[in-house]
């Protein structure tokens, strides 16, 4: 018998809902209702094509009517409302909202996929806000379009933190216009944890956002032009984006007697069945299971409902599927940044009462040495009874979204979290490493519920800072020219064994370090000599997300460290007692292109050429350079009077010399100097000792760089020199590489096409070649040392080193490392 389906509502529910009733049965009556034009939209692109990323509106069209008539022979019915069910006559009341007609069509089974509305309170004077829009479809986005091109605000304000008002933040952004995000609670994206979310509001407040927290609407005046907050302040504002959330659009069942939950979400069974067994439900408008807490909950997200779809188009063609429920999981775009999430986070954890442990962790994207490495921050929670994963979220600028999709998918089979270890993921320096983030996690978690190591956190920390703990810094000494917290002892990891005597064994000795990795090694040393330690979980970066170095939360406002407005194609003016005297000079520098530590260099360079009090402008690209240029003016007596960025361009600008006392961090070590022994032959390792004596020497140190082994051979002149050698002193010379341009890498080196690859990366990315890095360092003042020895050892002669290169013994370097306060070995 010939079954008629009608559908109501379009979209991601119901038009994959009608495309696999057709594929599964080419003989049903299926009869689609959209009260709109469109039944088949991107409505994730929306805002995007309203900055003009997405170019083309029409690409926003997934299936026109005609499309999914002519493909499918599905009977669409464009703005039709059913505004209807007459379940005792088994037919829909719909109004031809063209024509104002209005029919019955009878049905032997529906499928309603209404979706949501945007909530819109009774704020006083909403509706009196011209300037004030929602965005869900289409018709929406042509509106805010034509309010852009027609009033050309230079002002927005963007009510809501979640992804409608983050997008819709970043895109107004795009267009250039000063933007303000209005928040009533704590924090932006709700599904994330307190202290991830506050990487998020750096970033956002980074790029020139007003941020507005804990503050919401208390009336619109002024036709929206002025909107009143809570707390009395006002914001002046051009166009409105109102976006708080959305409510399922319930109408249609309510008035059928279709039970509803206590949120107004339609009930459904696992088969996505109503409590009328003719009555199918899918989308927004339902609740569904949440796979790990099996609680329901709203899942507004396209890839749910899609399945949903596909599940009742199934069930209605006699393949019994259930539906299992959703992970809820999702990603963002936040300028430059990649936001995800998957399952439970923290807070929900705690409010069903789950017993769980959390760890935070800060890998790089892909090998470290390989260009482009940027940093993913990974939190994951997990039962550490049952080792169960509950939830997983990532921040970075790059394979966040892989990453969480591995913990999905994790999550969905039952992996447990020390099994992360062992899962074989894809590995090669542009890609990964070769210990992936996913098993990074894994290692880390299993090293707490073995016992290896006890962990505390974040809030622990500050309550630690108030005295009476033992907190023990084990960060290098250069380290704590960007942040120490009061109140700790530091005794760097290098040193720690030798220092054992300093330390008390009748408390619990609380360490720290920058990411947590270098902490758990001093916990695994103090153990084992037979003190009680504790490590903080994620280290000073996830705790310097949330708090000072004071323990006072941190709060962000667009706002650089001066005080001054840090706003996007702004410059900031001095104040009045630091603008530069008639005799200053100001100099321009454009260190774009370069990556670290190439700006500082040149920073450092035109520094030296300088005369105190001359004012220095630099621009650079490299993300680093806003945290960097303010570490290098504190350590070298300098003053950074403006930073601010300009799209991907940073500005900064320097005065030569300190106008304020404090302005200099001081060192109780005077150790200045810095000694690097270079064993390795390998280009990338080559190439990292002399991003770091140059970086080293900028800072005002005297860096020595000791070559010995096969580390002469960098030292070689490319060409082959006569000098007189014996038998066993030829063969070693034709056996080792002669220069940089032979040398090979340390990993992947494939008969020589590895180092190729490195060097035309590294020149496509602009980055120095190995060359012009060691031509740099030494016009910066680097000492270079051939270890006098080792060329004796390996015959090679003093004629074949480049010049410049000094030769000495053992106690030389030694002499120098004497005056280092730190030493590398390469």
């Amino acid at each position: 018998m010939t079954k008629k389906i009608v559908i109501i509502g379009g979209v991601a529910g119901g038009a994959s809902t009608a495309a696999r009733l057709r594929r599964l049965d080419e003989f049903a009556e299926i009869i689609l209702f959209e009260r709109g034009q469109y039944i088949s939209f991107a409505n994730c692109g929306l805002p995007y094509h309203i900055s003009g990323v997405i170019g083309s509106r029409d690409s926003l069209i997934v299936q026109s009517a005609k499309e999914m008539h002519d493909k499918f022979n599905i009977d669409v019915r464009i703005q039709s409302e059913v505004s209807r069910i007459n379940r005792d006559k088994k037919t829909v009341s719909v109004t031809n909202l063209v024509t104002n007609e209005v029919y019955e069509e009878s049905y032997d089974l529906i499928v309603i996929s209404t979706g949501s509305q945007p909530i819109k309170p009774r704020i006083e004077g909403i509706n009196e806000a011209k300037n004030l829009f929602t965005l869900r479809t289409i018709p929406d986005m042509d509106q805010i379009i034509s309010y852009i091109k027609e009033e050309k605000p230079k002002t927005a304000s963007v009510i809501g933190g979640g992804f409608i008002g983050i997008e819709m933040m970043e895109n107004l952004h795009h267009l250039g216009l000063k933007v303000s995000l209005i928040e009533m609670a704590s924090q932006v994206m709700g599904m994330f944890d307190y202290e991830m979310s506050q990487i998020i509001h750096q970033n956002i407040a980074d790029q020139g956002v007003e941020l507005i927290l804990n503050d919401g609407v208390k009336s619109f005046r002024n036709e929206g032009k002025e909107i009143e907050l809570t707390s009395g302040k006002v914001v002046e504002s051009d166009l409105i984006i109102f976006a708080i959330g959305v409510r399922p659009d319930n109408i249609l069942a309510k008035e059928s007697g279709l039970e509803l939950n206590d949120r107004g979400s339609i009930k459904v069974d696992e088969y996505l069945k109503t409590s009328d067994d003719s009555i199918y439900a899918i989308g927004d408008v339902i609740e569904v299971p949440n796979m790990v807490s099996n609680k329901q909950m709203m899942a507004a997200l396209a890839g749910p409902a899609n399945k949903q779809g596909r599940i009742v188009a199934n069930h209605i063609c006699g393949i019994d599927e259930k539906y299992l429920g959703t992970l809820a999981t999702s990603a963002a775009k936040i300028f430059d940044q990649t936001v995800a999430s998957t399952g439970l986070s923290e807070k929900q954890v705690i409010q069903l009462g789950l017993k769980y442990d959390a760890i935070h962790i800060h890998p790089t994207n892909h090998a470290s040495y390989y260009p482009g490495a940027t940093t993913v921050t990974l939190k994951v929670i997990y039962n550490p009874i049952t080792e169960e994963i509950y939830g997983a979220q990532a921040i970075g600028s790059e394979g966040v979204d892989k990453r969480i999709d591995v913990l999905a998918t994790a999550i969905f089979a039952k992996v447990k979290v020390t099994e992360l270890k062992n899962i074989d993921l894809v590995y090669a320096p542009p890609f990964s490493s070769a210990k992936d983030p996913v098993n990074m996690a894994g290692y880390v978690a299993e090293n707490k519920i073995k016992g290896l190591v006890e962990t505390y956190t974040l809030t622990e920390m500050k309550d630690l800072l108030s005295g009476g703990h033992f907190v023990l810094d084990i960060r290098e000494k250069p380290e704590l020219l960007v942040q120490q917290l009061p109140g700790a002892i530091n005794i760097p990891l290098t040193e720690l064994r030798s220092r054992l005597n300093e330390l008390p064994k009748d408390q619990i000795i609380h360490v720290y370090c920058q990411v947590g990795t270098r902490g758990y090694s001093a916990s695994r040393i103090l153990t084992q000599h037979g003190f009680k330690v504790k490590n903080l979980d994620g280290g000073l970066k996830s705790y310097s997300c949330v708090y000072d170095q004071n323990g006072s939360e941190i709060c962000f406002f667009p706002v650089n460290d001066l005080g001054d407005t840090l706003l996007e194609n702004k410059t900031v003016e001095l104040k009045s007692s630091e603008k530069p005297k008639t005799n200053q000079m100001t100099v321009e520098l454009d260190a774009c292109g370069l990556q670290c530590p190439g700006p500082i260099v040149q920073v450092y360079k035109k520094m030296q050429e300088m005369n105190e009090g001359d004012v220095l402008q630099v621009k650079a690209s490299d993300p680093g350079f806003y945290k960097d240029i303010q570490a290098w003016a504190s350590k070298t007596g300098n003053t950074l009077t403006n930073i601010q960025k300009e799209n991907k361009t940073i500005i900064a600008t320097l005065q030569k010399g300190s106008t304020k006392k404090e302005d200099v961090v001081e060192i109780k070590n005077d150790l200045k100097n810095s000694t690097i022994v270079v064993f390795s032959q390998d280009l990338d390792k080559a190439i990292a000792a002399f991003i770091i004596a140059q970086g080293a020497q900028s800072m005002g140190k005297q860096v020595n760089l000791f070559f010995t082994f096969w580390g002469l051979n960098i030292l070689r002149k490319p060409k082959k020199i006569r000098v007189k050698k014996t038998f066993i002193e030829k063969m070693f010379g034709k056996m080792m590489p002669r220069g940089v341009k032979k040398l090979p890498i340390s990993n992947m080196n494939m008969f020589g096409m590895g180092p190729k690859m490195i060097k035309s990366i590294m020149k496509k990315k602009n980055v120095d070649s190995l060359q012009t890095m060691i031509e740099s360092a030494m016009a910066l003042g680097v000492k270079i040392t051939a270890c006098a020895m080792s060329m004796d050892i390996m015959g090679i002669k003093k004629e074949e080193l480049i010049d410049g290169v000094e030769i000495a013994g053992v106690a030389t370097y030694l002499g120098d490392t004497a005056q280092a306060n730190h030493n590398l070995f390469i």
